[in-house]
């Protein structure tokens, strides 16, 4: 999670153009527009979240990784978890 003062007012922002383009999807379907439109909208959708996640994703990976770890065994859980969580989202 972003911790600056920054960082988290960049993730609000996104977030919440996230919110408008889904409502503004949601208004597609429920008026009925043509596929074209509406399959252009998913993909806006789907290229900002990937954007959001990139974003935290790196904030989390400067987190993490910024400071040495006190032991090996506290490096190799980080690798393990930032591992998890790469393979997660690429499903």
């Amino acid at each position: 999670m972003p911790h600056s003062p920054e960082e988290k007012k960049k993730v609000l922002t996104r977030v919440r153009r996230i919110r408008g383009q889904t409502e503004a999807l949601e208004r597609a379907l429920e008026q009925g527009t043509d596929c074209l439109p509406v399959l252009q909208q998913i993909a806006a959708i789907r290229g900002a979240v990937n954007g959001l996640m990139s974003e935290v994703i790196e904030s989390h990976m400067r987190e993490q990784f910024s400071s040495a770890a006190p032991s090996q065994a506290q490096r190799q859980a980080r690798v393990a978890e930032m591992t998890a969580l790469l393979r997660s989202y690429l499903k």
